[in-house]
């Protein structure tokens, strides 16, 4: 079953922890219920696309039969699609479309949801419903893997496979295995409701369109998903842009606060055997957090060409820009522009004027390497040239290799690539992130819950807690791009305990 294979030659161990959990869930049902018995609630959302493929996983797994895409009679359960004139054309025909690629047994109810339910359980044995219901919706309070229904709801068992997914699980699996998912999640939507309640989110805005078209990135660039409901406002026609709250922020915030991401990746044997110390990833990650880009996911990886070429496939398929620092040079270790060419599926070439900046830098003195060091991969590579380097910074579509070996070279680097930025447009610079940093003596039970509910009353946060020693006062960080924003949190946190429980230690930005 491809679903099963491709998840299977995953390297994400996390994603396959997910999987096993969830076809577990669904394997238990399917020995609990007749296949009768069961029904699966499709809305045509990124959710209930990966629960559809999951059950479809599942039952193969199950029942220990090849299920064939060109086989629709081979998936028996039976699906419920609650047809709305307020849904999206888009999710409406993409909801078809999957009934009759994968042969979808569809109920079409076109009542309100409790209504058509009820009339639904009375006219079939359903016993259990499958819902793509996820930790952090509306609907999942309480909610555990099996949960009866509500008082008042018509009797049957909610069964919730991905109930402890995140927004990040949820793309991972829909990448990963290549399977195709609504539209609208290619416009910059992330969570869909009617066309009444959603817009774009704001955070995937392109800021450099003209005003009259406004873009957006897919919804698997949001490196943040507690941000994923930021889109769920309330349209005013008279209006292009939405003036509505959304946790205290407006559009403008979002959009002056947009997120650009990014992954860092060290290629070095010796950074994983722990015989040197990477100074360059910590470095980074503080310069591009100063000109407000997010960093989705650092990495070190051997040197190893396979290596190499898996991680920044992965890392640029879901990033803005992906950085490549380490194993760059005449070495036999050194397989970081051929890992590289690889992942973009192009060759290594000769490249003329690159060799004629290594002449210049080398001289005579390795004569047999310097051919092999110009080799970079073919038609993708652009040079990034300026007067501070000795040699031009390299750019693979949306990978940029640094060469630096040690943090004053990365410096210069940095330095070179800003001052590029601003003439070329390279790398865009956003609102930086700033910070503040409180000390408290109180402890970690005590701050636990007022913390937690912190995080949800400010979302376009991030709420940090650590202790430098086990027995040292707790430190909480709040980092942001909105300054105001931050000193609310703090003040709102100040005002659920004793006066005098916090001191600053700190501020940045």
């Amino acid at each position: 079953m491809e679903i099963d294979k491709a998840i299977r030659e995953s390297n994400d161990r996390w994603l396959k922890t997910k999987y096993e959990k969830a076809i577990y869930v669904i394997q238990r049902a399917l020995a609990l219920y007749s296949i009768e018995e069961v029904a699966f609630s499709f809305n045509g959302g990124k959710d209930s696309t990966v629960l559809m493929h999951l059950l479809r996983a599942g039952y193969f797994l199950h029942k220990g039969e090849q299920i064939s895409t060109g086989a629709p009679d081979n998936f028996p359960v039976r699906t419920i699609y609650f047809e709305s004139s307020s849904a999206f054309p888009e999710i409406n025909s993409f909801t078809y479309d999957c009934a009759a690629t994968y042969g979808l047994q569809m109920d079409i109810i076109h009542t309100d949801f409790k209504s058509g339910l009820e009339a639904l359980l009375k006219a079939k044995p359903i016993r259990a419903i499958f819902l793509g219901v996820r930790i952090g919706d509306p609907t999942a309070v309480g909610q555990e893997q099996f949960s009866p229904s509500s008082i008042g709801w018509p009797p049957f068992m909610r069964v919730n496979p991905i109930l402890d997914w995140s927004y990040r699980d949820v793309w991972a699996f829909l990448l990963t295995c290549k399977v195709k998912y609504c539209s609208l999640y290619d416009q910059g939507y992330t969570s869909i409701g009617s066309i009444h309640d959603t817009v774009p989110n704001a955070l995937l805005s392109i800021s450099n369109t003209p005003c009259s078209e406004e873009k957006f990135r897919p919804a698997y660039l949001l490196s943040d998903g507690r941000l994923e409901r930021a889109g769920r406002v309330t349209k005013f026609s008279s209006s292009k842009k939405s003036p509505a709250l959304s946790n205290g922020l407006t559009n403008v915030d979002l959009q002056k606060n947009g997120l650009l991401t990014a992954s860092t990746i060290a290629v070095g044997d010796e950074i994983l055997l722990g015989t040197v110390e990477d100074q360059l990833g910590p470095s980074l990650l503080k310069k591009l957090h100063s000109i407000g880009w997010t960093v989705s996911q650092t990495a070190v990886v051997r040197n190893d060409v396979d290596s190499v070429a898996e991680e920044v496939e992965r890392r640029g398929s879901t990033n803005d820009l992906v950085f490549i620092y380490g194993g760059v040079g005449p070495l036999h270790s050194d397989v970081t522009m051929a890992g590289v060419a690889k992942a973009f599926g192009v060759r290594l070439a000769p490249d003329e004027e690159f060799e004629e900046y290594l002449r210049h830098v080398i001289g005579d003195y390795c004569p047999s390497d310097r051919n092999e060091m110009a080799l970079l991969p073919e038609g993708i590579t652009e040079l990034l040239h300026h007067e501070k380097l000795p040699v031009p910074l390299l750019k693979c579509k949306n990978v940029i290799v640094f060469t630096a070996t040690n943090v004053p070279e990365l410096e210069t680097e940095w330095e070179s690539l800003i001052e590029l930025t601003q003439s070329s447009g390279l790398l865009s610079v956003l609102e930086p992130y700033v910070s503040k940093r409180l000390t408290t003596d109180l402890s970690d039970v005590a701050t636990a819950k007022p913390l937690s509910k912190l995080c949800l009353e400010f979302p376009d946060l991030h709420i940090g807690c650590y202790r430098k020693t086990r027995y040292g006062p707790l430190v909480i960080s709040f980092t942001g791009k909105d300054r105001a924003r931050i000193e609310l949190a703090a003040e709102a946190l100040c005002k659920k305990f004793p006066s005098g429980s916090f001191s600053e230690i700190d501020s940045s930005g």
